[in-house]
């Protein structure tokens, strides 16, 4: 993976779990263009190789933001051509994100605002503390979402919610998250990365072939017709009959134990 960050903060660990920390706290870990060529060169690699990586957790550093979004600072005076090329990079940043075939979940320890949101939502879940709160607040600009914002809080958080929320920009609470099924668990700060990674550390220990073709089955199967899906989910399904690891697991049952699996 990318190394000689200088705006992520990256702590990998002999399990396969990797975790990401926006590292800009003087600005609410704002998006600039460095943080977005760093996220494009950390992630892109894996929409093609795992690597021995089975798991990311994103998350920010400090306790007053997950991502502030943006970076207005530097975005001011910009040209409309250079606008355009940043957010060139910050398009293929988060579609890497999207686009990863480990699960990627985020820990949002604070405000996730305009392209923080964004973030959190093209992550495959969402842990949140107590007081995190979240926005969409393009409008409020003279911008909208750019970056998924569009079609990913609609498929959390249905049609007509997501309208609101956009258009308003208005910012909304974990708790609210929580209730309309954008965030999938809300803990104290003090127990938000504890208890994120003791759930990525269960993935990490699944089979992670396995684990990579649901994933796939998932964000694919929605995209299309039940039927379709249903052919896309077998698919995915018969890539794991072959491997090491389904072999593994049922031995490790047999044996109660538990399974040793080698991503093959």
């Amino acid at each position: 993976m990318a190394e000689h960050l200088q705006t992520l903060g990256l702590e990998r660990s002999e399990d396969g779990l990797v975790v990401v920390t926006l590292n800009r706290p003087e600005v609410r870990n704002a998006l600039n263009t460095q943080m977005g060529m760093e996220l494009r060169r950390l992630f892109a690699p894996l929409a093609f190789e795992p690597q021995d990586v089975r798991c990311i957790v994103i998350t920010g550093a400090g306790d007053k933001a997950f991502c502030a979004g943006g970076d207005l600072k530097e975005r001011n005076g910009m040209t409309d051509t250079q606008w355009r090329t940043q957010h060139a990079i910050f398009e293929e940043a988060f579609y890497a994100v999207m686009g990863c075939t480990v699960p990627v979940i985020a820990a949002v320890n604070g405000a996730a605002y305009g392209g923080g949101c964004e973030l959190a939502l093209a992550c495959d879940f969402i842990y949140a503390a107590r007081e995190a709160c979240f926005a969409l607040s393009e409008t409020t600009l003279g911008i909208m979402p750019g970056c998924g914002g569009t079609q990913n809080l609609p498929r959390a958080v249905g049609e007509r919610r997501a309208k609101e929320l956009i258009m308003t920009g208005r910012p909304f609470s974990a708790a609210e998250a929580l209730q309309w099924g954008m965030v999938n668990r809300v803990v104290e700060a003090s127990e938000l990365l504890p208890r994120t990674l003791e759930v990525a550390r269960t993935l990490c220990a699944n089979a992670p072939i396995s684990v990579r073709q649901a994933k796939k089955a998932i964000h694919h199967g929605l995209d299309v017709g039940l039927r379709t899906g249903l052919a896309f989910e077998i698919e995915a399904y018969n890539r794991t009959v072959g491997t090491e690891d389904r072999l593994e697991g049922v031995r490790a049952f047999g044996e109660k134990r538990r399974p040793r699996f080698s991503g093959k």
